[in-house]
């Protein structure tokens, strides 16, 4: 009687733990492990009454078509999850993101097009992820940032056109990616990723088909053979431009930069300038064809060909002016701190103080490749010698401004 009740009573402890649904078969693995085989059961969504103990959950070969936040909340300890050859379009966000155990995810041949990568945040003990067979046409760069014990990572047969520079980054233990089939449009946007598998150590699985559809001149070609002539990175010049030496002005300093850029394809041109009292972003060309400048920038006049004015440049104009050049394989930038320092007899004193600086009529600075992106710049020191009273052209009395231009050399080139 005693062996009995000893056995009904293991039954009990057990029972919970051995819980199954009617479609599934649950057994021990050797190694303790508890497994859900519910594969090929023809089910729509994931059965419920599965036991908590659960460590490998298998749900091939089904028509499920949708997972939603709780579909695995029975599961808390699953580490291996296999989903493939199912019908699912729709994962709401934090389908996934509890299963902090997880390690093998297969989602692959399903019609997935929109992904909670979010729900990736918290499963950075996962090592291999299949979303191959998909549909997904896109996915941001730092999608996988946190899965540093990530080892296989399969994306190919789905609808990626591009990928965003970064996105294999942060990934230590990446040692196989497939990324094949995909109809990638080669433009200079993915030429990092040529760059990429050329200093890899990462087994690109048949690398061969990674092939471009877009556009014409390289369809066909593999993305690792992109030219490289037709991906430049931008080059950028700085040019402090004048020829106001020791002549007369009216109406006050005009401060001319002019940025100078090249690269393939042609990087726009962008202007930062920090002030002591405030930050201005251009982005582009402001003054139209008419002459207008838009109002809200008004102080800084950024000309299609890449030159800015400041007109009346005046003591709080004074800071830092960056030009940036920025196209689809990088961007460079180049800066200069601007100030205005006055005195009776500005160029004696000027270079009393300072033997170094010298006249300046026209001075370029340039950055490329070569040069070192920390380059803090140079200070260019605009002097000025200003009379009380002088009477101007109209006969009205104006400030009379004498200008000398110099460069102030720190001993870095002005280059980015």
């Amino acid at each position: 009687m005693r062996p009995l009740l000893c056995w009904l009573g293991l039954a009990v402890l057990l029972g919970p733990c051995l819980a199954c649904p009617s479609p599934c078969s649950c057994s021990t693995k050797k190694n303790g492990r508890l497994l859900a085989e519910c594969a090929y059961k023809d089910l729509q969504e994931v059965p419920k009454g599965l036991s908590s103990n659960v460590t490998i959950l298998t749900l091939s070969a089904n028509r499920i078509g949708w997972l939603g936040q709780g579909s695995f909340a029975e599961v808390p300890e699953v580490q291996s999850l296999w989903l493939g050859y199912n019908q699912i379009g729709v994962v709401e966000a934090g389908a996934f993101s509890s299963l902090v155990h997880l390690k093998n995810l297969d989602l692959s041949h399903n019609k997935i097009a929109d992904f909670p990568w979010q729900d990736l945040q918290n499963l950075s003990g996962l090592q291999i992820l299949k979303m191959n067979n998909n549909r997904l046409a896109g996915l941001p760069w730092d999608a996988f940032r946190s899965l540093k014990d990530l080892r296989s990572l399969w994306l190919n047969d789905n609808e990626l056109t591009t990928l965003a520079e970064g996105t294999f980054d942060n990934l230590p233990s990446l040692s196989q990616l497939q990324i094949f089939n995909n109809p990638f449009n080669c433009s200079c946007k993915v030429f990092w990723l040529k760059k990429w598998t050329e200093k890899t150590s990462v087994s690109i699985t048949k690398g061969g088909s990674t092939l471009c559809v877009a556009p014409n001149r390289l369809k066909g070609r593999a993305v690792t053979d992109i030219p490289d002539h037709h991906c430049v990175a931008p080059s950028v010049q700085l040019t402090y431009l004048s020829n106001l030496d020791n002549t007369v002005m009216y109406n006050g300093l005009t401060l001319t930069l002019h940025c100078s850029v090249a690269g393939t394809p042609l990087p726009e041109i962008r202007w930062k300038i920090q002030t002591s009292s405030h930050r201005v972003e251009i982005n582009g060309p402001n003054v139209a064809r008419d002459g207008n400048v838009k109002q809200s920038q008004e102080r800084f006049w950024v000309f299609k060909n890449g030159t800015m004015a400041i007109p009346n440049f005046r003591k709080e104009d004074e800071g830092i002016y960056t030009c940036l050049a920025v196209n689809d394989v990088g961007m460079r930038d180049v800066s200069v701190n601007v100030a205005l320092a006055g005195s009776e007899n500005p160029a004696e004193d000027l270079l009393q103080d300072d033997p170094q600086a010298s006249n300046l009529g026209e001075r370029s600075c340039y950055k490329g490749d070569e040069m070192d992106p920390s380059g803090a710049g140079e200070k260019l020191v605009i002097v000025y010698h200003m009379p009380r009273e002088s009477k101007s052209r109209s006969g009205g009395l104006m400030p009379q401004v004498h200008l000398w231009t110099l460069l102030l050399a720190l001993g870095i080139v002005l280059c980015c």
